[in-house]
């Protein structure tokens, strides 16, 4: 049914299969996510906490958010998943059918814990037909995502507010956004989008407040922070240059010495 080592995407839903650990690193989220765990164990933090979630979870997840995650595979066994992406679209469309709107902007989680019904099982074992995708299948799926969001809004009532709220990102206080996410290794054009900004104003901002450009601002925070997680927190490098937002070992060990005149693994 899945194949080893692979993600595989229909219209709006995503399989994966992985066999062994994946650190898949940065993942900016820019619709709603409905996820099922089905085997292994997947570890997500959103910047301000760590989540782990098992075999039989249910998650929702916020869109134009941040988040890293990494995929565990059961001993001798497969990590397996289904996400299914509530796409504007999808949800906009199913607004003016059925008369959903937002009441009031809801300030919630961006990964929450679905308490278990049996509805959503339900929901996830009737999406094995779709594995083999084929074209005529296509209205079919259109048809299990407003599935999906009706099971949502049943369960969840209080999804409403989130699901159909359709404002973009506002103007936000760039340096708390910052202090907080600058361990997200994500293009520069979605930090600006995510504090409500267009990239020219976000850049223009950002050396106003730092006096220094966002990627200078960037590799000088993440080094900092690298530095304290080896040495006070005794962390070893092939985990700190991820965690801290480097793309590359070698990258960030050469920009490690650069700054603080040593290896960082001779701190």
């Amino acid at each position: 049914m899945f194949k080893k080592e692979e993600d595989k995407k229909l219209t709006g839903i995503l399989y994966s299969c992985y066999v062994n650990r994946s650190r898949e690193g940065e993942q900016f989220i820019p619709e709603h996510i409905f996820f099922y765990q089905l085997s292994g164990t997947l570890l997500m933090d959103d910047g301000n906490q760590s989540h782990v979630f098992r075999e039989g979870d249910f998650l929702f997840l916020k869109k134009n958010n941040l988040v890293k995650f990494t995929k565990l595979p059961p001993e001798n066994g497969e990590f397996k998943s289904i996400s299914i992406r509530l796409d504007q679209q999808t949800l906009r469309d199913f607004s003016r059918e059925y008369g959903y709107e937002a009441m009031k902007k809801q300030e919630s989680e961006i990964i929450q814990y679905l308490k278990p019904d049996p509805l959503y099982k339900s929901f996830m074992d009737s999406l094995a037909p779709y594995q083999l995708k084929q074209p005529e299948n296509e209205k079919l799926l259109s048809l299990k995502l407003r599935e999906a969001v009706l099971i949502l809004l049943q369960t969840n009532p209080e999804l409403a507010d989130i699901l159909f709220d359709f404002a973009e990102p506002g103007k936000i206080d760039l340096e708390a956004f910052m202090n907080k996410n600058f361990h997200f290794n994500v293009e520069m054009n979605r930090f600006a989008y995510l504090t409500g900004r267009s990239l020219a104003t976000f850049k223009r901002d950002f050396e106003k407040l730092y006096q220094l450009s966002p990627g200078r601002w960037l590799q000088q925070r993440r080094l900092q922070e690298a530095y304290h997680l080896i040495k006070e927190k005794g962390k070893t490098v092939s985990d700190v240059y991820l965690e801290v937002g480097f793309e590359d070992l070698s990258h960030f060990s050469f920009a490690f010495k650069k700054k603080y005149g040593m290896a960082p693994s001779k701190i």
